[in-house]
């Protein structure tokens, strides 16, 4: 029998979902199909790649071995395809970003807009997503970018830094007096806020920060959107703590520096050491850095 790319989607599919049933529903095709097209694979192999002992379908040592390779071949393909359909001139092309929640309450619009006015053939995809994620999504070509945070990356994840993220008390515009001085941070004890869910790395950061100071916020509202919470902000007297860049573009907020500051966070650009750069990812590349100067963002700490 001669080998096919499906031989390997059909194990794959059959690996990750652990039953036959299963991946035969996602690959649109009959359960005993997808079992007989596996059994040649294994046949032409001369070697037993699933075990079907058990409750679960799962890999041998020899799968194992043989899975690794095929779903690098898979995605060293995919690549190649899209290296074949990539067009230098920018008159088309696809672009899959990955970016953190906080990134599209300020980030993800403008660069989106930039995009469509620079480069209208370049059809976007954009995930919103955990940055493990991201950095999964990197390896296995899910995505080709990622906007996320400097931190100690996965083997083969390169990071470029774009800016400095800094986190300040978000108000609606008026009720607080233009600031001279910064709020200090104990003062947050007597406020009531609105704050990220607890599942967002955010909301550690600033847990963490008013628990260095001994201040235990009065949490009025979670919410696991930062557009709900900037939405609120603006129509009640609750506060939030949100990176200062989200009031922006939002003429009914107002940022109020806190004092000791919130740690500052590395914003970077996130892609795979070897992947292919297609000529969108390069656009993308440098229309990115182009919009963080000319929105004026701080320039990364050393």
């Amino acid at each position: 029998m001669a080998l096919e790319l499906r031989h390997l989607r059909y194990l794959l599919a059959v690996a990750d979902h652990g039953n036959f049933t299963r991946a035969a529903e996602e690959l649109h095709i009959s359960q005993p199909t997808l079992s007989q097209q596996v059994k040649q694979l294994e046949r032409t192999l001369g070697a037993q790649l699933l075990d079907r002992t058990g409750r679960t379908v799962r890999l041998t040592d020899a799968g194992r071995a043989y899975a690794h390779h095929a779903r690098g071949a898979l995605r060293d393909l995919a690549a190649a395809e899209r290296a074949v359909h990539d067009v230098q001139d920018l008159s088309r092309g696809r672009l899959r970003l990955a970016v953190t929640p906080t990134f599209t309450a300020y980030l993800v619009g403008p660069l989106a807009a930039e995009l469509h006015t620079r480069h209208p053939g370049i059809a976007l995809t954009v995930r919103e997503t955990s940055q493990d994620r991201i950095e999964t999504g990197l390896l296995t070509d899910e995505f080709d970018l990622g906007i996320a945070f400097q931190r100690p990356h996965l083997p083969g994840v390169t990071a470029t830094a774009l800016f400095t993220e800094h986190l300040t008390l978000v108000t609606r515009a008026g009720d607080d007096p233009p600031a001279c001085a910064a709020l200090p941070v104990r003062e947050l004890a007597d406020r009531r806020l609105a704050l990220l869910s607890g599942d967002f790395a955010t909301r550690g950061h600033i847990d963490d920060h008013l628990a260095r100071h001994g201040v235990s916020p009065r949490i009025a509202v979670e919410a696991n959107s930062v557009q709900a919470l900037t939405e609120i902000v603006q129509r009640t007297p609750l506060a939030t703590v949100l990176p200062d860049a989200v009031t922006h573009d939002h003429p009914r907020l107002a940022r109020v520096p806190l004092e000791p500051p919130l740690p500052t966070r590395t914003v970077a650009l996130l892609h795979r050491a070897e992947a292919y750069r297609s000529a969108a990812t390069g656009a993308f590349t440098a229309l990115v850095h182009d919009l963080v100067r000319a929105r004026g963002y701080p320039p990364p700490t050393s």
